[in-house]
């Protein structure tokens, strides 16, 4: 056997004694903080911040947004159609009143931060301050985000977005002022860092041509996406339509959702706003969070690739029942897109966007895949609440289009989530604004320890 076979070998012998100590240790770890589950009914712990009815736990105040999915009648909830609301305007107002202008991403964008909608003046001064702070430089650009590219994209966007800390000449300065600079600049810079951290991914793990675009002066940012990710860098004023709605409705969603609690969790212990914004992207990358869309899509993928006829609702039905009973699909037995902690009858995000992901289907020539997800939404809601014995009604929440919507617009699954993000980015950046604004303490919920004190014995007696 030659030297170098034989170093292989105690490579692979190495490799394999580790894995068994790791084995060992995992299965260590597992025996040493499992909980007794009945633990957190004896002490009433809200679990997830969570009341036993599932209402979340009230932990701040806040005036961005408001979140309704029941009325108050002689003290009594009573399920209602949802609403959403953005500093007291509610959204489906909002989306009625840019009927004949073409984008509204970036008034949402004032309106969350300032909290009243802008003049048609103060909305071209603050459209020519966002153009300005989108540049990223080709330095940033060659030197951190084509640097150790992956496929996760939003890993790629916490590590730009951690970097552009070194780039502040006032990174830790958090006055309203500099926040309000930093948090202007993240929000017009996050685009332009998921396209391009995506491009990287493709060249450098694919081998695809590499093409960087600027973006344009004068478009808006739904449109400058389309134009930074296409190879052509063209686009239908119905696809960027979409893709600016698909942005306002995911721009804030109250201050409990897991991302911003984040941001207010992360902005209250004093740090800076890269650190606070790096934060709320880990949280929103887990497919608990932001990654539902993804899991919607692969269910349809799934339903399509079992489904003989899709107009056919015994079949489709039938499907449903068996991915209801994990006979199906991911075998969770869970029908991805459907249900919402807070919304009932209906989520007002998916109504509206609904509504665009229709128009751009008949565009796109793909109304049999939208009659589809219609019909699942049709069914999944009556099956679901017979299956788990519940009499809350259960909606279809906006991750039920809004992948539909980005696979229709030509946007790649890695970006999925980064869209979410780049959409949310007002919303924590109001809620960041918000908490150093008017909190003048750390959050720091309690924790009961349920464990056993013991003594100490040297290492000779264990």
């Amino acid at each position: 056997m030659s030297e170098e076979e034989l170093k292989m070998e105690e490579t692979a012998q190495v490799g394999e004694e580790l894995k068994a100590d790791m084995q060992v240790l995992e299965q260590e770890l597992l025996k040493s903080h499992r909980i007794n589950p009945n633990l957190y009914i004896e002490y009433d712990v809200k679990r997830g911040l969570r009341d036993s009815a599932g209402k979340g736990v009230l932990t701040g105040l806040t005036e961005i947004s408001d979140v309704s999915g029941y009325e108050l009648v002689n003290g009594r909830q009573i399920p209602a159609e949802g609403a959403l609301y953005y500093q007291g305007i509610n959204v489906r107002e909002l989306i009625k009143g840019l009927r004949g202008r073409r984008y509204g991403f970036e008034e949402t964008i004032y309106l969350l931060l300032f909290g009243r909608l802008p003049s048609q003046k103060e909305l071209d001064r603050f459209l020519d301050v966002l153009f300005d702070l989108q540049e990223l430089g080709g330095r940033f650009v060659r030197d951190v985000v084509m640097k150790a590219s992956n496929e996760n994209i939003m890993n790629s966007m916490q590590r730009c977005v951690l970097t552009l800390y070194t780039y502040d000449d006032n990174p830790e300065d958090i006055s309203a002022g500099n926040v309000l600079r930093q948090c202007l600049e993240l929000i017009c810079k996050l685009p332009l860092i998921a396209v391009y951290s995506y491009h990287a991914y493709r060249h450098f793990r694919k081998d695809e041509t590499l093409f960087i675009r600027n973006p344009q002066k004068g478009l808006s940012l739904a449109e400058n996406i389309l134009v930074m990710l296409r190879p052509d860098g063209k686009y239908t004023e119905l696809e960027a339509k979409v893709l600016d709605i698909a942005l306002v409705l995911h721009a804030e969603h109250g201050g409990g959702n897991n991302s911003t609690f984040t941001t207010h969790v992360v902005t209250s212990s004093g740090t800076d706003t890269y650190s606070s914004v790096a934060a709320s992207i880990g949280s929103l990358k887990g497919p608990r969070h932001g990654g539902a869309n993804l899991k919607v899509q692969n269910m349809f993928a799934d339903i399509k690739a079992n489904v003989q006829n899709w107009a056919d609702e015994e079949e489709v039905s039938a499907y449903l029942q068996k991915i209801l009973n994990k006979e199906a699909f991911d075998r969770s037995g869970l029908i991805y897109g459907m249900g919402h902690a807070v919304y009932t009858l209906s989520d007002p995000r998916e109504v509206i966007l609904k509504d665009f992901a229709k128009k751009l289907a008949e565009e796109k020539g793909m109304s049999d895949e939208f009659a589809l997800y219609d019909l699942v939404e049709h069914l999944a809601g009556e099956q679901i609440m017979k299956k788990k014995k519940i009499f809350k009604n259960v909606c279809a929440n906006v991750d039920f289009y809004s992948g539909f919507v980005y696979s229709m617009l030509g946007i790649p699954e890695e970006l999925f989530t980064p869209i979410f993000a780049i959409a949310r980015m007002p919303g924590w950046c109001a809620h960041r604004l918000e908490e150093l604004i008017n909190a003048s303490k750390i959050i720091r919920p309690a924790y009961k320890y349920v464990g056993t004190h013991t003594d100490f014995h040297p290492i000779e007696e264990r």
